[in-house]
């Protein structure tokens, strides 16, 4: 079982989630270049958030039974400040670019009032393709970029 994390400037990264899931968050902090005390999470290509580091609270378990085997995921800095609601970054440079869709999940999930285009997301287009009916907020969301362009 392997995915796929995005991140940086392009930066690609095949991952095998069949470790714990402490050692799968350090693996992707060494990767990433970031520092110990970031704490980060994986956006999917659906608009699915997982919260990594919340899980090893919660449960300490395998990295694999979080994630989607072969899904593509976006790596995501979790920023918590006292008094504030939880805020996520995206570390993949030119998301709003390359998925908006996902980048505007990312502000629907920090809190952020959505764009013009929430109402278009909801009717059923997700990343140049149109879909039938509406969808389920776990699912309205745009899919990444094809690994082939």
């Amino acid at each position: 079982m392997f995915i796929t994390v995005m991140f940086g400037a392009g930066c690609r990264v095949l991952v095998n989630p069949w470790c714990s899931l402490v050692t799968f968050i350090k693996h992707l902090k060494q990767k990433a270049q970031l520092p110990p005390e970031v704490t980060i999470a994986l956006l999917a290509e659906d608009g699915h958030l997982v919260s990594l580091e919340e899980e090893i609270a919660q449960a300490p378990s395998m990295a694999c039974s979080l994630l989607q085997e072969q899904g593509t995921y976006i790596l995501v800095q979790v920023i918590r400040k006292d008094g504030t609601p939880t805020h996520y970054e995206s570390l993949l440079d030119n998301l709003d670019d390359q998925c908006p869709e996902l980048a505007e999940e990312l502000g629907w999930l920090s809190g952020f009032p959505g764009t013009s285009n929430s109402q278009r997301r909801r009717t059923g287009i997700r990343c140049g393709h149109r879909e039938h009916g509406p969808l389920s907020r776990s699912r309205r969301v745009a899919s990444l970029p094809s690994r082939n362009r």
